[in-house]
């Protein structure tokens, strides 16, 4: 307990007083954002404004993490480190991406595919890792068994160990590329993804946590109400350096924003969900609790099936918003950006509450 608190603490204290240092030295290297001409005219008033600031949030949860645990005498676990190992490889993905951007000085970075090898490279080795190192009970920091329903569990080995492990490695991508993605694209206001981060993280600091104190036992008959997890307790602890890291940095996001995540940050707190939500074994809910990261990804989704499928049909693309993802299709029509991010915080926080209440639910009645 004392780990969770000491990691988030000094998680936020670094982000909250290093940000002004890193906002001066983007200025000095000219590392300020670029405006795509076709998105909302209003933002071009941010031209130029410091972007690569997820290298504070890395840096701010990674340190947070390492010193909370060192001041407590706990030694780092294997599932806790692996959540570190994600978030800085997409991190990284994320960094080169930015550069490129801030170089050649327009908004495409990484290529499509480019980005996705990346994104790859990282979710197989994470997959490897995941499925090494047992503790004395033999639980490995993942799990093969895919389950929406606690006594439906689909165990992908099912169909053979090297199959098995090839679903399970296009699984782990599907989640990484999702999740980061998902942030991704909704960090297009001032502070909307990073306040959505906060909420959907806080959630694996609670669900660890409850991990950690409920013993395993059967509360329906003839049904298991719990199921194994790895270092729950330490996943609270890096979940709460994140959360730290994060609003420590929103306070420097926060409209008007005076330096951005990049795609540094949403993709690395995009990964960092994707790899808590796999050592939790809580994929599926992962869903639920990014709720809002999918309605601000579906909705482009949406827009392009819709506006291909219109155009191939009567030669006319229609559009379902005015602007793709949803944040913007508010902004045109004539919405606040600060209220548009405060109502989105406030459904991402219902989601969070819904995917929380569900674990509960499950947890304890295996629903």
């Amino acid at each position: 307990m004392r780990a969770l608190l000491s990691a988030g603490g000094i998680a936020l204290f670094i982000s909250l007083f290093a940000t002004p240092a890193f906002i001066w030295a983007f200025k000095k290297l000219q590392w300020g954002q670029f405006i795509r001409d076709d998105g909302p005219q209003s933002h071009h008033t941010k031209r130029g404004t410091p972007t690569m600031g997820g290298i504070v949030i890395l840096a701010a949860a990674t340190i947070g993490y390492f010193l909370g645990k060192f001041i407590n005498s706990e030694t780092p676990s294997a599932s806790a480190l692996l959540v570190l190992f994600m978030m800085l490889g997409l991190g990284l993905v994320g960094f080169v991406d930015d550069y490129l951007k801030v170089r050649n000085q327009r908004s495409l970075g990484l290529g499509g595919w480019a980005k996705i090898a990346g994104q790859g490279l990282v979710a197989v080795v994470f997959a490897f890792l995941a499925m090494q190192f047992p503790d004395e009970n033999g639980l490995t920091p993942a799990s093969t068994a895919i389950s929406l329903f606690r006594d439906l569990p689909i165990d992908l080995f099912i169909w053979g160990s090297v199959i098995g492990m090839g679903l399970f490695v296009l699984w782990v991508y599907l989640l990484v590329a999702s999740a980061s993605n998902g942030v991704n694209i909704a960090d297009g206001l001032d502070g909307l993804a990073s306040g959505s981060a906060i909420f959907a993280t806080l959630a694996y600091v609670i669900i660890g946590f409850w991990q950690f104190n409920q013993s395993c036992q059967t509360v329906v008959e003839n049904i298991a109400s719990c199921y194994s997890v790895r270092d729950p307790l330490d996943l609270a602890v890096v979940a709460s350096a994140i959360v730290g890291a994060c609003i420590g940095f929103l306070w420097w996001n926060t409209s008007p924003a005076q330096i951005f995540m990049g795609d540094t940050g949403s993709l690395g707190l995009g990964g960092g969900l994707a790899a808590l939500a796999i050592v939790s074994r809580t994929e599926l809910l992962l869903v639920l609790i990014g709720g809002l990261f999918v309605i601000v990804t579906g909705s482009v989704v949406i827009q392009r099936l819709v506006f291909k499928i219109t155009k191939r049909r009567t030669g006319v693309g229609k559009r379902v918003f005015l602007m793709s993802p949803l944040h913007h299709h508010f902004e045109l029509k004539g919405w606040a950006e600060i209220t548009i991010v405060v109502r989105f915080w406030i459904i991402a926080a219902l989601c969070v509450v819904a995917g929380v209440g569900l674990f509960y639910v499950e947890w304890n009645y295996g629903i």
